[in-house]
């Protein structure tokens, strides 16, 4: 497949490219950032500016697919209103320009904080595990964004049913295999940020686990919109540490709708499986 990927050159990207290019993939990587290095496998690069969706239909045409990773990852260091503007026309112009150039296939990142979380005052969970139907929650400027991501892409799939779009909700991208922590080491944490973890649910996902939904994206049969949990099934903390006790220590009015025996998971991703074939893998 012919598949360009905005955001290519971040974190995230090079494991994305790494992974489609072994796959036989023919790349060209869209960012505001030069590589630093040479792209794998005769991928092409060119600096780009997702706010000219006229610009991105031309290097769209001819494409199969396109990977839509750039973004502005969190609220922190950006105003908020230039996080919200950022993330969410330069989404909405990606799904518009794709579409008009009869691009098939769309996958954007999102993320857990769609429902609200890490970036929440405190957060609100209504039942374990979370599933896509979870209502949001969102306080800050960047999960607003990726809530309304997946809106757009609601928008676009309705007016171009042949098209198939995914917006997977990646959640704390790790290297390697997971490493298991007592909770004491929570202690290590600043003050400030310790009720991120919590907001967060403990969770994680491993990188080529989270660059292998984007490559089983491409190949789904299945046409409209669809959001997506891509996240592990197990917390980050050892088995000794019980997820129903911290479910009931910090989120005692949430329902338990399956057992959170051990160190379960407290997001459910068996929508994943069932529709892109995704399961988790260290």
């Amino acid at each position: 497949m012919k598949v360009t990927i905005t955001g290519g050159c971040g974190r995230f990207g090079a494991v994305v490219l790494s992974r489609l290019t072994a796959q036989g993939h023919e790349l060209h990587v869209l960012d505001r950032q030069a590589p630093k290095s040479t792209l794998p496998g005769g991928a092409t690069f060119e600096q780009s500016d997702l706010m000219d969706a006229a610009w991105l239909r031309n290097r769209f045409a001819g494409q199969d697919a396109v990977v839509h990773l750039a973004a502005i990852p969190h609220p922190l260091l950006d105003p908020p209103e230039h996080v919200y503007a950022n993330n969410t026309v330069g989404s909405y112009n990606v799904l518009i320009a794709a579409a008009e150039a009869g691009v098939r296939k769309v996958c954007q990142a999102s993320s857990i904080n769609a429902i609200g979380g890490a970036w929440s005052r405190v957060a609100r969970y209504d039942y374990f595990p979370v599933d896509e139907a979870h209502p949001t929650y969102n306080e800050d400027a960047y999960s607003l964004s990726k809530w309304v991501a997946e809106a757009q892409a609601d928008s676009v799939a309705r007016m171009h049913s042949e098209m198939t779009i995914t917006s997977l909700r990646l959640h704390g991208l790790a290297p390697g295999p997971r490493v298991e922590h007592h909770d004491a080491v929570l202690m290590d944490v600043p003050a400030e940020h310790r009720f991120r973890i919590v907001n967060h649910l403990w969770a994680y996902v491993n990188i080529e686990s989270a660059a292998h939904a984007v490559e089983l994206s491409l190949q789904a049969q299945w046409r409209g919109h669809q959001a997506f949990f891509i996240v592990a099934p197990r917390t980050i903390f050892n088995p000794e540490i019980a997820s129903a006790a911290l479910a009931f220590q910090h989120y005692p009015t949430a329902a338990l709708r399956a057992p959170l025996d051990g160190n379960t998971g407290f997001y459910d991703c068996a929508k994943a499986e069932r529709l892109l074939g995704w399961v988790h893998h260290e």
